[in-house]
């Protein structure tokens, strides 16, 4: 597995000295790449467009990949595809003020992995769902409903709801 510190470490400062309006390709394509310890991505392929503009240097990037992820309804182990765009721009140290944000380092190397690693973080789902009408699992014994029935009621109201339910019952 490649480490991020050293994948996505790129040597930029020549881009730097160059003319306004040059610019280059980076293309990516990792079988696997760790981007933090709880966020492995497999089949990460994307580019980084790198451009020289008066300021300093504007990167555009566009990444897909999959993570491990564990099903939120039935609990089973899935593939979470992640797809992310950002833009950065690296201002030049002598073109920075008060509110630059990012500026190009003295070295002239830019590692985008901390800044990958934030925005497929952002696209990873609060709730990953292996399928669209997965099922889950029965609230009752706990048997995956997609693989079998178990014969429970579906319609498995919770008890702390059961006060609302029966509101809504009246009502109609």
């Amino acid at each position: 597995m490649s480490k991020p510190d050293l994948a996505l470490l790129l040597e930029v400062g020549f881009i730097a000295n160059e003319e306004v309006g040059y610019s280059r390709v980076f293309d990516f394509d990792f079988p696997q790449l760790r981007l933090d310890e709880d966020l492995v991505t497999e089949n990460l392929s994307g580019e980084i467009h790198i451009a020289r503009t008066a300021n300093g240097l504007l990167t555009r990037a566009h990444f897909t990949a999959t993570a491990k992820a564990t099903c939120g309804r039935c609990l089973k182990a899935m593939a979470q595809p992640l797809a992310c765009e950002f833009s950065e721009l690296f201002t030049l140290p002598n073109k920075a003020d008060a509110n630059t944000e990012t500026i190009l380092p003295h070295d002239g190397k830019i590692d985008f992995a901390p800044i990958l690693r934030d925005y497929m973080l952002i696209e990873v789902p609060i709730s990953s769902v292996c399928r669209p009408d997965c099922k889950g699992l029965c609230p009752t014994c706990g048997v995956n409903r997609n693989s079998e029935d178990c014969g429970h009621e579906q319609n498995y109201v919770d008890p702390r709801l059961a006060v609302l339910k029966a509101l809504l019952d009246n009502e109609n």
